[in-house]
């Protein structure tokens, strides 16, 4: 009789307990939902509604951007030939390819919920190029071949042998001439670090593809043309198109392999983009690299060239850019490398690594946070990537004063 005693008794003592714990994993928080990723052959569309979102502001959104088309000629020859072509030496020397009408893509947490134009048409989309060019750069870092951002470049540097045609090294006239490219061996540009060139503050000094440093948005007294100032590596911002192929022709020593190669096996694969994007160089940027002819790409498209690409593709770099480098189960880039791009440098608050355009002091984009940053390219072509909200927005074509006014009206249908 005792024992059934104490065993009632235990289990009417027990039962609270039950209970209580029961109550607990009743009350606990659910599991964070898990996040959507586009497969290579498909990229899921869902209505604004669906979604939690304004279809009207939506709508509204498209419209604005549709009637903010960039007022330059749709003929990027000509384009160029209206702006950089006016420069000294600003002859193109790579290919162009006519654009088409303004186009873009909102994505809402990884699903597409609007899309304008064309967005399947493969068009130039110039100084976008910069943040391909980075991140093999950054691909290159995670894998250790750059130890650190703060070293300086010249000791990673190999010899390199420009191909030109005609070129022979038997005349007398070359005798005593360097027949070898070395990029950094002046006393200036020795102190240049992979941070510099990567922040565009490395004042690199020279010519390269027959475009000298100064002819590139060269300043308005041409008396300082030959003989321009030259800050200390680190401590001046300069957008300057020939730094940027220092760069790219430095990234093709390390990989000692074509940049479009790498940048498909190790980011434009894995994210699904098409098999449609090219990335061109220039017709006298050629190579000779372990026994082959490279071609070493450009940063953009200011004398033709940089990467041609469709808006879908845009859109998924766009979306690992808001992912931090992460790709479903794979962190294609590491994070340390987004937070390195994304922080500004301290003589430019609103620009990170190239070409990582940031909202920092929020003069660009008033109405958007802080925290928002955008992959910026002439014409105008926009990978806007806005963190807090979980959308990413691809604009093409788009007046440089219109870029606000998108980036609201699309924040506005989230609330």
């Amino acid at each position: 009789m005792k024992t059934n005693f104490y065993n009632t008794l235990f289990i009417l003592l027990l039962l609270p307990v039950i209970a209580f714990a029961q109550k607990k994993k009743e009350i606990a928080p659910p599991p964070p939902p898990e996040i959507y990723f586009p497969t290579a052959q498909n990229w899921e569309h869902r209505s604004p509604e669906s979604m939690g979102l304004n279809a009207a502001k939506i709508k509204e959104a498209i419209q604005y951007a549709i009637e903010q088309e960039s007022g330059n000629p749709r003929s990027m020859e000509q384009s160029h030939y209206q702006s950089f072509g006016k420069e000294p030496f600003g002859e193109a020397i790579g290919p162009f390819k006519d654009r088409g009408a303004p186009t873009g893509l909102i994505i809402y947490k990884g699903y597409i919920v609007a899309e304008w134009g064309e967005p399947a048409r493969v068009d130039m989309t110039h100084s976008v190029t910069k943040s391909m060019l980075s991140s093999t750069a950054g691909l290159a870092f995670d894998r250790g071949m750059i130890k650190s951002v703060f070293d300086t470049v010249y000791p990673y540097m190999a010899p390199i042998w420009v191909l030109e045609a005609g070129k022979r090294f038997d005349q007398a006239e070359s005798f005593g001439q360097p027949k070898l490219l070395d990029l950094f061996n002046t006393p200036h540009n020795r102190k240049i670090t992979w941070d510099n060139l990567l922040r565009q503050t490395s004042a690199w000094q020279g010519t390269l593809w027959g475009k000298p440093d100064w002819a590139d948005r060269p300043t308005p007294d041409p008396k300082e043309w030959l003989n321009p100032a030259r800050p200390a590596p680190g401590t001046a911002y300069e957008y300057n198109d020939t730094r940027v192929n220092v760069l790219s022709l430095a990234m093709l020593n390390i990989w000692r392999r074509p940049l479009p190669q790498v940048l498909k096996e190790y980011i434009l694969d894995p994210i699904g983009a098409s098999n449609s994007w090219r990335w061109f160089g220039y017709e006298n940027s050629w190579v000779l690299m372990d026994g082959q002819m490279v071609q070493s790409v450009s940063g953009g498209g200011h004398w033709g060239g940089g990467l041609f690409i469709n808006t879908y593709d845009m859109g998924r770099f766009g979306y690992l850019s808001l992912r931090k480098g992460k790709w479903k189960n794979q962190q294609l880039l590491s994070e340390e490398w987004f937070k390195m791009a994304t922080t500004p440098t301290s003589v430019q608050p609103g620009y990170g690594f190239m070409n990582y355009f940031l909202n920092t002091d929020q003069k660009t984009l008033p109405s958007a946070p802080a925290n928002v940053f955008w992959h910026l390219g002439n014409g105008n072509n926009v990978i806007f990537v806005l963190p807090d909200q979980d959308f990413v927005v691809v604009a093409r074509w788009i007046k440089s004063e219109g870029m606000d006014g998108l980036v609201k009206k699309v924040m506005e249908a989230r609330n």
